[in-house]
């Protein structure tokens, strides 16, 4: 017999990271990415965005820190679905949201995720995991 649940439309989890140049250049540096949309203003004022962004991925990464901060150390992550939905500039505050969680055997949890800079999503996916012990 299994365990299992769901949650509709449940708030689990919310919580606010204002964006930074240290956290783009930092991000960069791991990640060897310098595509001058992160960090050449002129070059990225001729793009569609009008100027830089940040990182997808760093966007997305987020997402992982929040995980701990919600479900406590040992949380494993196991899957992701990410659509990126506008883009994220230094200096904006995006807030992480956790929402619909399904509890299955052996702690392990999906859950989907929102990050929205104000009233915009820029991200929403779904949040595979199992929680630590």
């Amino acid at each position: 017999m299994s365990l299992r649940g769901i949650w509709r439309n449940t708030r689990l989890y919310e919580k606010e990271i204002l964006i930074t140049k240290e956290m783009v250049d930092a991000f960069g540096q791991a990640t060897n990415d310098y595509n001058p949309i992160h960090y050449d203003e002129e070059y990225a004022k001729q793009t569609k965005f009008g100027g830089t962004i940040i990182h997808g991925m760093l966007t997305a990464g987020l997402i992982s820190a929040s995980l701990v901060d919600y479900y406590g150390p040992g949380v494993i992550y196991t899957d992701q679905t990410l659509h990126f939905k506008a883009p994220v500039r230094i200096g904006d505050t995006a807030k992480i949201i956790f929402v619909d969680e399904e509890l299955f055997p052996k702690n392990r949890v999906k859950l989907t995720v929102h990050i929205y800079v104000g009233e915009v999503k820029v991200l929403e996916g779904l949040a595979f995991i199992i929680r630590g012990e």
